[in-house]
């Protein structure tokens, strides 16, 4: 594995070395452990998370090294550098059409793809759900237990190698079109209403307390967090900015959606 990272990270920085024979080699041969779920672009460190910086280098250097193929899947035709992926009944996986993964991503046995699109180094836990119409970017890290409703956009990072991919944790429900990007992180059994919408720089307010607190980039494990607006002065006067509202923690007695039922109620909202 060491010589496969110096390699991977000498190609990275001198990319006339994919010229070369081994080196194409041993770029395919990462993406083939990515394929095979025996690397990921990030991984659990503790409370944390490790990137893998010379994986990301490698899907990287994929492309440049691909040729476009006609690539036919019963009636229907793609042309493209990545091939799709294959042998699901021997993983385990539920895949139903017209839903497509690439190769080079994993998904772990027990997940269900509905139509859907899952794309190149991502990583999927058991039990997940990736229902109609979802899609998962490249990179993303998403947990076992996850439920991904119908419309989700789960944002793909890759460069550069050092970000963080977006990242949603065990047991998380996202509800139907919101979109996580720009390598957020949902930590461990949170709620995500209908709708609402993470990057980077959106404000994610706890309003549980007696004061707001803020948070970026993050939300926190087991908060139910639904759409909201906070006014902002500009030059030309003052304008209502969409951010994200913690409004409850999930309970320990009750699942995902029973607990998003319950704290809405509580709050007297729909969503």
């Amino acid at each position: 594995m060491e010589a496969l990272i110096q390699i991977i990270d000498q190609a990275y920085d001198n990319r006339e070395m994919l010229r070369e024979e081994n080196v194409q080699d041993a770029v395919r041969q990462v993406i083939e452990l990515l394929d095979k779920g025996k690397v990921r672009v990030a991984e659990p460190d503790g409370d944390d998370w490790k990137v893998n910086l010379w994986v990301k280098k490698a899907v990287s250097l994929y492309f440049p090294i691909q040729k476009m193929e006609t690539i036919e899947v019963g009636p229907f035709e793609f042309h493209d550098k990545i091939p799709l992926k294959t042998n699901y009944a021997e993983a385990g996986v539920r895949v139903v059409p017209p839903a497509v993964a690439r190769y080079g991503s994993f998904q772990e046995k027990g997940v269900i793809m509905m139509p859907s699109y899952v794309n190149l180094a991502t990583y999927i836990g058991s039990g997940t759900m990736v229902d109609t119409w979802a899609t998962v970017g490249s990179g993303a890290q998403i947990g076992r237990n996850v439920h991904l409703s119908g419309g989700v956009g789960i944002g793909g990072v890759l460069e550069p190698p050092q970000a963080s991919p977006t990242i949603v944790e065990d047991g998380c429900f996202l509800g139907s079109r919101s979109i996580v990007v720009e390598g957020v992180r949902i930590r461990k059994e949170a709620v995500l209403a209908a709708n609402v919408v993470l990057t980077k720089s959106t404000h994610i307010i706890d309003v549980t307390g007696s004061y707001p607190i803020t948070y970026k980039g993050e939300v926190p494990s087991r908060s139910v967090v639904i759409p909201g607006s906070y006014t902002k002065s500009f030059p030309a006067g003052e304008y209502n900015v969409a951010c994200a509202l913690i409004i409850g923690q999930r309970k320990e007695s009750t699942n995902l959606k029973t607990s998003l039922n319950e704290v809405l109620r509580d709050y007297e909202l729909a969503v």
